[in-house]
């Protein structure tokens, strides 16, 4: 599973205690009693009552134990029958559990299959769900009565983790693996998407359809998938292995763009694990209100609607790339070979999360792929993590495994093991890993048995202080010169309370001369000396930023002059420059910015325009002049829209040609910068382009037409600001953006606009109780509380209306 980056960032922002290593539950994979052997399912559709009517025949076996009673989970439902051979079976259900006796027992792989018929409702369960999901009902309705005519009526699934249970009765638990057939009856309209082949569609009387789906291999309950709505299917392929994108059908001509990569990743990934593709097909479909970001089902991914992206927003980045890479791995990690147990998710989401990188390497390039690292490392770093193990047997909920532990550090983790292993003995070591253990589970510690089959290498300590421990090094470092000598001794303290032990990259740097050392650290207090012909300029540790890790040491200001010339990892230069920003009344400092502008990688360029400072004495009319051919003709659309920004800032009309261009720019991006840019130079211009743009685009770049409607006071446009405002305060990690919607919503709520005033309380209500289990929703209250308080204050004409509106909001809240 892949999460929204933007629902983690409100986990953290509103969890008191997300995680606490005290508790004392020990965390064990599931017991196996019986194994699922086959499922067999028919279902068909209440839409009215958000229900499903199932038929099920499900085959076990004792796993080791002779058996007289099976017990499988079954959440909410109502039970109609239970029979084995059509003679009726006792049995007991407390709506979790299945309790059924048999009608005799049954021994070691003695094979039986149960009939059961029933009715799920997945309005009624109560579970906790991760990231988003305030209610893991397993089965969603979108819309089933069409009421909402801005949406499309959906039904589809979400397994993880252990939801299937929900709509089937099964073994609900990681370490089972079935094989499965669902025949599912729909209207005709509609189309169906689930794991395996679609072998069959029969025209029924009635007017619907029943599509018969079979999948043949073995998978975990979790990774069961049933999708339904309209779509359009695009079809691709990987080697004669069908590709389909499912999508509505406005972004069908899309399709591709956004999804075209996946056969390569297909082909990349089967080539790195030395394991080819190993289902019959790869399907990806978008759905609507989805609860998080995306679903390895197996063979049927499931992606949010984040997905969605016309040209505009594709010029500039596919967002859902590396979403995309994610739950292809998983097809490896996660699908083929699954996690025994909850607490072991590492041998899952680790992987996924580190094919993101793996990819971006292959095709993007090593900075590309840096850059991605860095930002996973600071979502870790950022958050309650420090104390938590990669593998955690002890922990409140299931749930609580879905973090950035699990995620970030893992995937920085793994990073760790390939350098200290090669590359050549790491995909090895991953082969080995999935061919000993495909169709079945594994955990850390048949994958570190595997590395060492594989390396030779005792691997014991990089798991220990890795995977069954917390934190990270946290290092100081100072440096002693002997110009006798000749030579620079690097000393390494270990701050932190666990004691590491780890290789490390230390380069030297006599002018663009480099010298790498890699040496190994044993100890807390570790030093190593090197020699060297003229004085360094620079000694840069972690120098191939593999390495998770604090680092405090003192640098002067040419040091970071330096390491952003020469440095050669992204972290390095980035470090560098936002240090060299800071001191630009230096002209040597300026210069060194100035030069980051032409940078090979687009982020560094990105970040020196956002932090150069034009208002200076050392700011020439050639750097501006270079900005402006930048902005007009950088080669990428992102590095555009920020040197457009930074020419804003100056507001001289000399400018306007940059901007009129902007405009008529295919990114939108670049049309929003230019927008703002032009509004303090034109702003008839900027107002009237802003109203003929359609409101497809003017949510797409919301935000800088906020900042302009704000400071133009345009009351008309306040019912389209208040859509985003509680995205853009509470969503947005750039404090900037948080700033720029509180003024929004201040705004709103002294005003006397009843379709805006209506749009943010529907608005407030329809996020508190997506995130109701991060008290979000008690944030909206004291949100309509004080627009209930700013109303009563401005005594508005319509402050009775607005009032009722609000009030109408906070108790659906509370409710």
């Amino acid at each position: 599973m892949k999460f929204n980056k933007l629902l983690v960032f409100i986990a953290v922002f509103f969890t008191v205690s997300l995680f606490s290593q005290s508790n004392k539950v020990y965390r064990a994979e599931r017991d196996k009693v019986h194994n699922l052997v086959h499922t067999k399912l028919k279902v068909d559709f209440n839409f009215q009552e958000k229900e499903m009517n199932g038929e099920e025949w499900v085959t076990l076996t004792p796993h080791f134990y002779e058996t007289d009673k099976v017990t499988l989970d079954a959440k909410a439902m109502i039970i109609h029958k239970v029979t084995m051979n059509n003679q009726p079976l006792e049995y007991n259900y407390d709506d979790y559990e299945l309790i059924i006796n048999l009608p005799r027992t049954y021994k070691r792989n003695e094979e039986f299959t149960l009939y059961i018929k029933y009715t799920a409702r997945p309005e009624r369960v109560k579970q906790k769900g991760s990231a988003a999901i305030t209610s893991a009902k397993g089965l969603y309705f979108i819309n089933p009565t069409g009421f909402d005519k801005t949406k499309p009526t959906q039904i589809w699934t979400q397994g993880e983790t252990e939801a299937s249970s929900c709509w089937f009765p099964t073994i609900d638990a990681p370490n089972q693996k079935t094989s499965q057939e669902i025949y599912m009856t729909v209207p005709q309209k509609y189309v169906t998407l689930s794991n395996g082949k679609l072998e069959k569609q029969t025209t029924n009387a009635n007017g619907t359809r029943t599509d018969y789906w079979n999948f043949t291999q073995k998978h975990a309950p979790y990774l069961f998938f049933m999708g339904v709505g309209e779509y359009e299917v695009i079809k691709d392929k990987y080697k004669d292995i069908p590709v389909d994108y499912y999508v509505e059908k406005e972004y069908a001509p899309y399709a591709k763009e956004i999804f075209g990569n996946t056969p390569e990743m297909l082909a990349f990934f089967s080539k790195i694990t030395g394991i080819e593709y190993p289902w019959n097909k790869y399907a990806q479909i978008v759905g609507r209100d989805y609860v998080s970001g995306a679903m390895e089902n197996t063979t049927a991914v499931i992606h949010g609607e984040r997905a969605y992206q016309t040209p505009g927003q594709l010029i500039d980045e596919n967002v859902q790339e590396n979403t995309i890479a994610h739950e292809a791995f998983h097809h490896w990690f996660g699908d083929l070979v699954t996690t025994e147990s909850w607490s072991n998710l590492t041998v899952n989401e680790s992987f996924a999360n580190y094919s993101e990188y793996l990819w971006l390497e292959h095709k993007y390039g090593k900075d590309e792929a840096d850059a991605h690292l860095f930002e996973d490392i600071e979502g870790y770093k950022n958050g309650q993590n420090f104390d938590k193990h990669l593998v955690r047997f002890y922990y409140d909920d299931k749930e609580d495994m879905f973090d950035a532990v699990s995620y970030n550090k893992g995937g920085a983790i793994l990073h760790m093991l390939r350098n200290y292993l090669g590359d050549e003995a790491f995909y090895e070591g991953l082969n080995t890993y999935l061919t000993d253990n495909k169709y079945g589970t594994g955990e850390a510690h048949q994958l570190r048995l595997a590395f060492e089959k594989v390396s030779g290498k005792d691997l014991n300590w990089f798991f220990n202080q890795w995977y069954f421990n917390s934190g990270h090094p946290k290092l100081s470092i100072s440096y002693d010169f002997n110009k006798l000598r000749k030579t620079v001794t690097v000393n390494i303290i270990q701050t932190q309370m666990n004691e590491f032990r780890f290789p490390f990259a230390i380069d030297v740097f006599e002018g663009s001369k480099r010298t790498r050392h890699n040496v190994f650290v044993e100890g807390r207090d570790a030093s190593f000396t090197f020699p060297f012909t003229n004085h360094p300029d620079l000694i840069q540790v972690n120098a191939d930023g593999v390495l998770l890790c604090d680092i405090n040491e003192n640098k002067v200001l040419s040091d970071y002059i330096h390491q952003l010339k020469y440095a050669q990892n992204y972290v390095h230069k980035r470090e560098a420059l936002l240090e060299v920003a800071k001191h630009q009344d230096d002209k040597k400092a300026f210069n060194a910015v100035a030069e980051a502008l032409d940078n090979d990688f687009y982020k560094i360029r990105i970040l020196a325009l956002e932090n150069i400072n034009l208002i200076n004495k050392y700011s020439k009319k050639n750097v501006i002049d270079q900005i402006m051919k930048i902005a007009q003709n950088d080669s990428k659309t992102l590095v555009q829209a920020a040197a457009i920004e930074t020419l804003g800032k100056l507001t001289d009309p000399a400018l306007k040609p940059v901007f009129e261009k902007g405009l008529q720019s295919k990114s939108y991006s670049v049309l929003g910068k230019s927008l703002v840019g032009m509004y303090y130079i034109d702003k008839q211009l900027a107002i009237q382009k802003s109203k003929t743009l359609p409101l497809a685009v003017k949510k797409i770049i919301a935000t800088p037409l906020t900042r302009i409607y704000l400071e133009e006071n345009d009351d008309e446009e306040l019912s389209f600001i208040a859509s985003n405002v509680m995205s853009g305060m509470f969503l947005s990690p750039n404090k900037k953006i948080q700033s720029l919607y509180k003024k929004a919503f201040d705004k709103i709520g002294k005003s006397n606009n009843t379709e805006a005033i209506q749009n943010l309380s529907d608005d407030i209500v329809a996020k508190g109780l997506q995130y109701k289990q991060y008290n979000f929703d008690q944030v909206g209250v004291n949100l309509l509380r004080q627009m209930a308080q700013m109303q009563k204050t401005n005594k508005p004409s319509n402050k009775e209306k607005h009032l009722k509106v609000i009030q109408i909001a906070m108790a659906k809240l509370l409710e």
